[in-house]
This record gives structure tokens, sequence and C-alpha cells, in this order.
């Protein structure tokens, strides 16, 4: 049976949701069953105007439910930086999961992270590092993606991405798009991501 796996992600400029999709990508090369999410935007029409954005409120997946995480052996968030930690609607989103935490629903599960900021130096790290608290009240293991790859050591041009998960740098005014190392990268976190869960679901089904 293959690892059952979602890519659930917050997107305000879209991307994010590129990043997503490339994580898409790789997880499928390893067999894995796949699903796609967003969650739920909190902001109204009006004041997403004002920030010049607002495709979040047309999203392209299904809206991520709590109930939808127990269907799941592991899941990778995607989700910009905000002062260094998620958004508030990935927060919203988190607080929704008291019921599953009451229940254990999610412990043995498997989750990993990855960002967008607007500069190289914005949160890349400490997005993921102030997620993992999440992590470990439900019991799920936290999967980083080391420096294995080697996009995550380029010194002679500005890439994002760090062992904690992989990352674009979308600039202060969201011009800069994802770069092809970065998406590669994406890709490459999916695929290893896909193969660590692969195996522990290979490993209980013969227990």
């Amino acid at each position: 049976m293959p690892a059952k796996i979602g890519v659930i992600y917050y997107s305000t400029y879209g991307h994010v949701g590129q990043l997503a999709e490339a994580v898409q990508a790789g997880l499928e090369k390893t067999g894995a069953e796949v699903k796609m999410f967003q969650i739920q935007e909190t902001l109204s029409e009006e004041v997403l105007g004002k920030m010049y954005a607002g495709g979040s409120l047309k999203p392209k997946y299904p809206i991520i439910t709590p109930n939808d995480l127990k269907e799941l052996d592991g899941f990778l968030f995607g989700f910009p930086t905000r002062y260094g930690r998620a958004p508030a609607q990935v927060s919203a989103f988190f607080d929704q999961t008291g019921g599953l935490w009451a229940s254990g629903a999610l412990i043995g599960k498997f989750a990993g992270v990855f960002t967008s900021t607007g500069g190289q130096h914005g949160g890349q790290e400490t997005t993921a590092y102030t997620t993992i608290p999440f992590f470990v009240h439900h019991g799920i293991s936290f999967v980083p993606l080391g420096y294995a790859n080697a996009g995550l050591s380029v010194l002679d041009r500005v890439e994002g991405g760090a062992p904690w998960g992989a990352a674009t740098i979308a600039g202060g005014d969201g011009s800069r798009q994802p770069t092809e190392t970065e998406l590669s990268i994406c890709t490459y976190q999916g695929e290893e991501f896909g193969k660590h869960v692969g195996t522990f679901v290979r490993g209980k089904e013969l227990a």
C-alpha cells in the first residue's frame, strides 16, 4: 500500500503554490498517493485587495480540514513567513486541531515544512523551527531536509532553501519568482520525504 501524503499550503501571492507543486512532483516519484490541500484564507477580499493579493480566495485545491490529517501518513506544510513564523491563517488551522490532540490521532505521523520569505535572512529557518512545537505536541515526527541537495550549498548566486526545508525568496515586493534551483530543491524534498514515509508505512505492514 503506498504512503498517503498531503501537501498542505497557504499562498498569498502564488510563490508557495509553485513550490507546493514542485514538492508534489517529487512525492509522486516515490509512488506515494499525494493529496493537495490549501489552507483557508481568513482575510477579507477588501484587505487582500489593498495588499495586491487575493489568489488565496480562489483555491485551486480543496481546503484542508483537521479530519483530513487523520487519513494521511505524513504531510508537508508550505506557507510564507510572517516575522519568522507561520502566518495567522496557518495558526488558525493549527488551532482547530485540538480534538485530534485530545484523541492522539496524529501520533506517529510525519511532517516537514517549506516556505517563502521576502529576503535572504527573512526567516527561512525560524519559520520551520517555530512550527516544530505544533508537531511535538501532536506526536508528529519532523523530517528535516538536511544538506544532501547540492542546491543548498550554492555560493555564487542568491538562492532560497535551508536544511530545515525548501524555500524561495520572493523579494520585498513579491516580484522575484522561484528559481529552477529552488524548485529542484522542493522536488528533492518531496522525493526524500516520500521515501522516508514510504519506508515506515511498508515496515508497519510487515510488522
